[in-house]
């Protein structure tokens, strides 16, 4: 399971606090305070925030170990965390907004995937609630074409973390080794779709209100991200 091994190590590698506060000023900028269910939600930092401010979370992952991540910094904010995959929320009810941040989306590697989840948001939202999520951009393609690597070390490990892309898909691959020689490895796959693709399956199920590049350029740009805001018809 992916993330199980990275989990310990996430915030070390990638928590970023400005990144964060990012996110959350989006999201508020088209959404009250309300029931919200964040899908893939990591170790919980953008749940946390949002809790704070007085969203009512409910927060799922696939990985049973960044869940246990994100409960340990709960600070006395009523969230309910569920290890769960983002594809099935059989049973979870309807709520006024549903978020998929931080490019979890794009691990849904199969068009029809994106069909039938787009369909499975629609179906969990409240009559005219919204969807939120992000996507890696087409740049990223051209960007990762050239490898990128970084190494360091945290907490007992020194860590190598590698970034390459190939057609239409990203590879991530991580390497922690330990003191007792141990290598523990870990490899994500995303895949990228073209915007156009995705407004016109979105578009089966949503009206789309906004779509910015990197949070704030107005339309699909050059940049790195998408950002989608997207209401339930």
């Amino acid at each position: 399971m992916i993330y199980d091994t990275l989990a310990l190590y996430y915030d070390a590698l990638v928590k970023d606090d400005q990144a964060t506060l990012a996110w959350v000023n989006w999201i508020q900028s088209s959404l009250s305070p309300c029931r919200v269910l964040e899908l893939a939600c990591g170790s919980g930092e953008i749940t946390q925030a949002l809790a704070q401010r007085g969203y009512q979370m409910t927060a799922l992952d696939q990985s049973e170990s960044m869940i246990q991540q994100a409960k340990a910094k709960k600070k006395g904010d009523p969230i309910q965390y569920l290890c769960q995959d983002m594809r099935n929320l059989c049973g979870l009810g309807n709520f006024e907004a549903i978020l998929c941040l931080c490019d979890s989306f794009n691990y849904l590697l199969e068009p029809q995937e994106v069909q039938q989840f787009f369909l499975e948001v629609h179906d969990h939202l409240t009559e005219n609630g919204l969807f939120f999520f992000d996507t890696h951009s087409l740049d990223r393609l051209q960007e990762f074409q050239e490898e990128f690597n970084e190494t360091g070390h945290i907490f007992d490990v020194d860590y190598q973390w590698s970034i390459t892309s190939e057609e239409n898909y990203i590879y991530q691959d991580f390497a922690f080794y330990k003191e007792d020689g141990t290598v523990i490895e870990e490899h994500h796959m995303q895949r990228v779709y073209d915007p156009a693709w995705l407004i016109e399956i979105l578009e089966l199920y949503f009206t789309i209100e906004k779509i910015t590049t990197d949070f704030d350029q107005e339309g699909i740009q050059e940049g790195e991200k998408y950002f989608f805001v997207c209401r339930r018809k």
